[in-house]
Order: structure tokens, then C-alpha cells, then sequence
């Protein structure tokens, strides 16, 4: 019981691989980028554990979860619950922010509802996500947008003419006809040329059935004024289309604080409750920094069952480098490295022990600094009596190892075998390639080239960064460096956003559907339909599907010729 076995594990390239892990210990797992790592820990430990944990639910739950499929895997043995710490950002909208995704502000709320003054109700009237105590102005959002209708309308053109600037309610789009075919106005009809009313009924209408529609309006559709429309679709959700059409919606819409609430994003009611002077709004702008002496300066006794824990959350955060965040920070905002060490910070403050902690790459994004803060929290977290499964590459996360398991030798088909079990130091002295990796001594290019011309940032003001400006020499490659945080994704983001010629790869999941491959993502597919076209006569932008119904029409006309070979098989 005390190894998890694993027995012929075939998943993705590993080639029946079998393995101890040894269980309350923490084991890093090495080797080449595609060696089959993942595949290992995350495609079969992890999937397991979470499938086998889906089936002790009922049906109707087990519906609601993801769907894992079993493993390539014989058998494994003593195998505890996963909980999996990917790089994942933290994502969520404009509602989601440091102190609700770490649980943090349920404490504060508590503890403005227990020691605030006037006392002006219970827990939940402090979220700002809760109508009971939410800003009604801005909806507990802080920000309110407009809609420039100088931006999304044409007024010197006509309906016909594609008056809607933007592109889902062009005039053959299924949202434009909803406004050609109401039979409401003109559609030749200039729109500087409309009476009010119809500029009224345009814009601003409710949802609501016509009378006596055109043949060619739907039967079962409400007519929805533009304005009420748009804001449904692009502007109360984060939906898909949304993404999809963000530069037109950034470009239609305005955003700015809200007048009601100034940002804070509750009612004034809410927002006269106080502590030593700050209202809930107020404490959540502080920096982590500056919370914890606040914290450490209130003498309630009977608020100290909240003030002890809380003050713990905001230490470890401290800690791990993330004390110049606010708990109002909304989570899209931060970077891979931030959201996986608020993800780790939330573990280690459970009470559960004896699980199996796998955590993907916790290096990714840190400064050098950093990373021994990491280390801390990886090790609190084993030494609480779990077992703590690591894929990585920096050889400061693998020396803290108690176990290290290598796979390789190479990647894809050239790796799926384990190459090495051991320690740190026997690692270092294998003549594996990892080990021989980790042995090499780099030097640096010290050639300088000449700088020519230079990309002029201006007057960058954005999340930590303010009224920065800074020259990047052009041709060159530029390396950002600071901890984490630090404000470097951003001063590019910002600053880079409105240049064309600029490309942002970054750490984002590729989006795509589940007729995407590596081929069509890289532009590559066409030529490949294009040489297959050649050599089978079929058209090119004949389908798999289609080449498969061809295929098999013509196998079973085959079949249907007594002395043909596919029937005699």
C-alpha cells in the first residue's frame, strides 16, 4: 500500500510501461517535451482517479461531470483521489476576481457582517454578485458600457445598404433580416431620414410579437429593438460570439466607471458599512501588502475566529510573491503563473489529506525568485500526508524531489519508455539524456549587433503599470525579465495591442473544434487535399466523410462481383 502500481500502461506513445510510485512522497517526472509524461500522469493516473471517483455518483450526476474515458492501462493499484493543478489561467469574467475564486472574500464579507458598522445585514448582502446587495446601476459590475451609435450605424446609408455596421446584422444575416423582413420601415429609407418614432421603434423597442407580419418574417420570432439586441447578444454575457466578434464590440462599445457606485460595485447601503474607517469596496483595493496590517490591527474578539484564518490566506499569498495583488483583481487579468499559484494556495489551506496532488510545470512564469516560494508550498502540501506528482524541467523544482521518474529517450515515438527511477542526484550522474542535459555548462553569444531603429511604446497605463514608456530595438529579439507580475505581459499586450503587424503567441489553449488537427491549424491540409485530389480524381474539397462513403460504395459494389477479390476476402 505503499506504492501506487502501475501495470502496462499503453496510453498515447507509452509502450507498456510498469511502475512504483511511491505514495506520501513527492515524485517529479523528467524528460523531452512530448517524451510522454503527461501521458503518464495526467492521461492515465489522473484520468482514472477522476473516472473511477465519477461512477460512486448517480446517473443524473455523473451527466452533469466530464466524461472520462478508461486509460490504456492494464491495472493500477492503490491509487488515491487526484486533485490536478494545471497551467490553466483562472479565466471568468469581469465578476470573478482574486478574493471570490480563492474563497477569500467569503471571510471578508463575514467579517464586515459581523464587526462593520452600521450593521446593515448578513454575508451575502456584501457580493457584489448578489442583487440584494449589488450597485443596480451597473449590476455589480463596477463599469458601465455605451453603446456609440455613431459606430454601429451608418445614418447615411439604408437598411438595404447595410446601414448596421457590424458584421453579424449585415442585411443577409439572419439578425439584419429581422429588421428587413418586420415590415416596420422603409428599408431604401436613409436612417438621418427617419421620423422619431421610427428611430424609437428602431433602437429601443422591447421584445414583442408583430401584428400582421410579413410572409417572409418567422413565424415564431419577436421583434427586438437594435440597441436591446446587441446588448443581449454581445454585451450581458461572455459568450462566444462575443469573443468571436471582439474587435467590432471594442470598437461599438464604451466602457467606463460607474457614476452610481464609482467602481465600487455594491449599493450605497452596503458601502457605508465600515471598519476603522474602510468599507468592504475599500479593503478589497488593498494590496495583499497592505491588508494583512490592516488585519493584524483589528482587536474584536469576536471576529477573531475569522481575522486568524483569513490572515493566514493573505500570508501564504504574500509568500509565493502575490503580495502586490488586490482581492479585487479580476481573474482574466492574470497571467498562467499567478493562477496556478492561487490554485496551489487554496490547497494548501484544505483540510483533506491523503490525496494525490499532480501539478503541471509550477515553474511556468516565475522568476528565478520565486521559485523556491513554490518549492515551499509544493512541500507543505506532501508533508500534510499526500502524495505530490510533478511534470517538469527546472532542475530547481526536480531537486526537491524525493523521487524522480524519467521518460524518453525521445519524443513521440522515439520516447514512451521509462529511462530512469531514482533520486536527484543519481538523475544527475545517468548517462540519460536529461541527466546529460543537466550536466552541460551554456555560455552566452556575446556579439553585439547594431540597433537601427526602434518600436516607441508611449505612456503605457494599465493593471500595475503607470504612464510607462520604453524603446524596443527593431530586428532584435528582446527578452522582458522581472518576477511574476511584475507587469511585463501587460506593458506588450498594452502597448503592442493596435499594431497590425504584430503577432501574440502566448500560452492560451489553441481554439478550435473537434474537426481541427495539427494539419488544418497550420494551413497545411490544403496542400495535402490538393495531392490527394491529383492521385484519386476525387474533387478537392471533397471531405474525409465523403472519401469514406466513396470508398465504401465502391468496396461494396465490389463485393457484389462474385470473382472480385474484396468478396472472395
Amino acid at each position: 500500500m505503499n506504492h501506487i502500481h502501475i501495470k502496462g500502461a499503453n496510453q498515447n506513445n507509452l509502450k507498456n510501461i510498469s511502475v512504483d510510485i511511491p505514495k506520501h512522497k513527492l515524485t517529479v517526472f523528467t524528460g523531452r517535451s512530448g517524451s510522454g509524461k503527461s501521458s503518464l500522469v495526467f492521461n492515465t493516473v489522473a484520468a482514472e482517479s477522476e473516472r473511477l471517483l465519477n461512477e460512486t455518483y448517480s446517473t443524473y450526476v455523473q451527466n452533469q461531470l466530464t466524461q472520462y474515458e478508461k486509460p490504456e492501462v492494464d491495472q493500477i493499484l492503490n491509487l488515491p483521489v487526484a486533485m490536478v493543478i494545471n497551467q490553466k489561467r483562472l479565466g471568468g469574467n469581469s465578476r470573478s476576481t482574486v478574493g471570490t475564486i480563492s474563497d477569500i472574500y467569503a471571510s471578508v464579507r463575514l467579517l464586515w457582517s459581523r464587526i462593520g458598522e452600521p450593521f446593515v445585514g448578513y454575508s451575502p448582502v456584501f457580493s457584489f454578485n448578489n442583487p440584494a446587495g449589488m450597485c443596480e446601476r451597473c449590476q455589480g459590475l463596477g463599469y458601465v458600457e455605451d453603446i456609440d451609435l455613431d459606430e454601429l450605424l451608418d445614418f447615411d446609408r439604408s437598411l438595404n445598404e447595410d446601414a448596421i455596421k457590424f458584421p453579424s446584422f449585415r442585411p443577409d444575416s439572419w439578425r439584419g433580416k429581422r429588421y428587413l423582413y418586420s415590415g416596420l420601415f422603409d428599408n431604401d429609407k436613409k436612417l438621418k431620414d427617419y421620423t422619431e418614432e421610427e428611430m424609437e421603434t428602431f433602437l429601443y423597442t422591447k421584445p414583442r410579437r408583430l401584428k400582421n407580419p410579413p410572409e417572409n418574417w418567422p413565424r415564431t420570432a419577436k421583434f427586438e429593438g437594435l440597441i436591446h439586441r446587441f446588448r443581449r447578444s454581445f454585451l450581458l454575457n461572455d459568450n462566444f460570439e462575443k469573443k468571436r466578434f471582439f474587435s467590432d464590440v471594442e470598437r461599438v462599445v464604451t466602457s467606463r466607471k460607474c457614476p452610481v457606485c464609482d467602481g465600487q460595485r455594491l449599493d450605497e447601503k452596503v458601502l457605508s458599512c465600515k471598519i476603522d474607517g474602510l468599507n468592504i469596496a475599500d479593503f478589497t483595493a488593498l494590496t495583499i501588502e497592505d491588508a494583512i496590517p490592516f488585519l493584524e490591527s483589528l482587536e474584536d474578539e469576536k471576529a477573531k475566529y475569522i481575522i486568524e484564518p483569513l490572515l493566514k490566506q493573505l500570508k501564504a499569498l504574500k509568500h509565493v510573491g502575490l503580495n502586490y495583488l488586490t482581492l479585487d483583481r479580476e481573474t482574466p487579468t492574470l497571467s498562467g503563473g499567478e493562477s496556478q499559484r492561487i490554485k496551489l494556495i487554496r490547497h494548501l489551506n484544505s483540510p483533506l489529506t491523503d490525496l494525490v496532488y499532480i501539478i503541471d510545470e509550477p515553474s511556468i512564469g516565475l522568476h528565478p525568485e520565486d521559485i523556491d516560494k513554490i518549492n515551499d508550498i509544493i512541500t507543505s502540501i506532501r508533508d500534510k500526508g499526500n502524495t505530490v506528482l510533478i511534470v517538469e524541467h527546472d532542475p530547481d523544482v526536480i531537486k526537491i524531489a524525493d523521487h524522480v521518474i524519467d521518460i524518453g529517450p525521445g519524443a513521440g515515438k522515439a520516447g514512451g519508455e521509462i529511462t530512469f527511477t531514482g533520486t536527484y542526484e543519481a538523475l544527475l550522474d545517468s548517462n540519460t539524456p536529461t541527466g546529460e542535459a543537466m550536466r552541460t555548462v551554456h555560455t552566452l553569444d556575446k556579439k553585439d549587433r547594431e540597433i537601427k531603429d526602434f518600436i516607441h511604446l508611449k505612456n503605457i497605463t494599465r493593471n500595475n503599470l503607470e504612464n510607462i514608456s520604453v524603446d524596443i530595438p527593431a530586428g532584435m529579439m528582446t527578452v522582458f525579465t522581472g518576477v511574476a507580475g511584475s507587469g511585463k505581459s501587460t506593458l506588450l499586450k498594452e502597448g503592442l495591442k493596435s499594431r497590425k503587424e504584430v503577432i501574440f503567441i502566448d500560452q492560451k489553449s489553441i481554439q478550435a473544434s473537434n474537426r481541427s488537427n495539427l494539419l488544418t491549424y497550420m494551413d497545411v491540409f490544403d496542400d495535402i487535399r490538393t495531392f490527394f485530389s491529383r492521385k484519386t480524381g476525387l474533387k478537392k474539397a471533397c471531405s474525409a466523410i465523403t472519401q469514406k462513403v466513396h470508398a465504401r460504395n465502391a468496396a461494396a459494389k465490389a463485393s457484389s462481383r462474385p470473382n472480385s477479390p474484396s468478396w472472395r476476402t
